[in-house]
């Protein structure tokens, strides 16, 4: 019964340390970029998000930090930075950082990309100018 307590009061602990409740996270490839989309709830104590990025091979690496609006706040960002290929698919998640310095993460999510044939087309025309 005792371990049961610690163990509650540890997760109370740690969702006050995180900052900010997310209500959902999503990631979906739009155009030749990748939208990512998420809801707070309550946000306490946030100093920022960190938006994570990753292929499923490789190790995640920062590619923005997103300032905190308050409570109950939507967000978006757009990742123009991806590589424009198709079948490729990358993970994100949120690193979110309380003002103590205290980092916890989101869940992942998973995307995978397409580009549009017009990018290809017009890409492939802007490289053979070049050759």
């Amino acid at each position: 019964m005792k371990l049961s307590t610690i163990i509650i009061t540890f997760l109370i602990i740690a969702t006050v340390y995180a900052g900010a409740y997310i209500e959902y996270f999503h990631a979906r490839s739009e155009s030749d970029d990748i939208k990512l989309e998420w809801q707070t709830g309550e946000e306490n104590n946030l100093q920022k998000f960190i938006i994570e990025r990753k292929t499923p091979q490789g190790s995640y690496s920062e590619i923005a930090a997103v300032n905190p609006k308050g409570n109950n706040s939507y967000y978006t960002y757009t990742d123009q930075n991806v590589y424009k290929t198709n079948d490729m698919i990358f993970v994100y998640r949120l690193k979110i950082l309380d003002n103590n310095n205290l980092a916890s993460y989101s869940s992942d999510v998973s995307v995978s990309h397409s580009v549009s044939s017009v990018y290809k087309r017009t890409w492939g025309s802007i490289k053979a100018m070049f050759r």
